[in-house]
């Protein structure tokens, strides 16, 4: 499976998905976690990304919502403990499921 983390520098958010991600594709042998900076808007309407971090599962955005737009914004995510900056270890885990 092709899981890619796509991100900004200037979004600290990305590191802790980045974590979470590490951690879930550790009991996940067959998950290759690529990483893309995403440096224009243009860029980042070329690879539908709709804030940092964005998690994308052979190029789909795994958490797509209603009305999400592309953009060079750091992204929240709905958790059980209310927005966060990336998704939880579970809500991960389940994503990645089911792609």
């Amino acid at each position: 499976m092709d899981v890619t983390l796509l991100y900004f520098e200037g979004c600290p958010n990305w590191k802790v998905a980045d974590e979470r991600l590490r951690l879930v594709a550790a009991d996940r042998p067959g998950i290759i976690v690529k990483h893309q900076m995403v440096d224009t808007l243009e860029e980042a309407s070329r690879v539908g990304f709709l804030g940092s971090p964005s998690i994308q599962v052979n190029g789909v955005d795994v958490f797509t919502a209603p009305g999400a737009r592309v953009g060079m914004t750091c992204r929240l995510y709905p958790t059980p403990d209310g927005n966060r900056g990336a998704p939880t270890l579970d809500q991960l885990r389940t994503a990645l499921a089911d792609a």
